[in-house]
């Protein structure tokens, strides 16, 4: 489901996509059943272009990757998580505006 320039983040990657990431991650934690995670999708694929090469975009099918919403406690989906050095530094529940994520996005480069 996700976009050329959107990473498929898993489990088994996680470590080497996100902790090892020279550049800021933004992971989209979803699922296929969920409206509001296919309503942010086109948003996401906008803003992996956007930000190419400034900031990963990934995307985390919680249904088939179970271990990372129990390991960040994802509640709610969407979850928008933004990883810096390997380290959470910012969480968002919820579609969010292209508006609001680009300023999110920024405050981290």
């Amino acid at each position: 489901m996700a976009a050329a320039n959107v990473v498929e983040i898993t489990d088994a990657n996680f470590e080497s996509e996100v902790t090892n990431s020279e550049t800021p991650v933004l992971v989209d934690f979803w699922a296929t059943w969920c409206q509001p995670c296919l309503m942010l999708s086109p948003t996401i694929d906008a803003l992996a272009t956007e930000f190419a090469g400034k900031v990963k975009i990934g995307k985390v099918n919680i249904d088939q990757n179970r271990q990372l919403p129990v390991k960040y406690r994802v509640g709610a989906i969407p979850t928008l998580m933004i990883f810096k050095g390997g380290q959470l530094v910012d969480t968002v529940q919820g579609a969010q505006s292209k508006d609001r994520l680009t300023a999110l996005l920024n405050k981290h480069l």
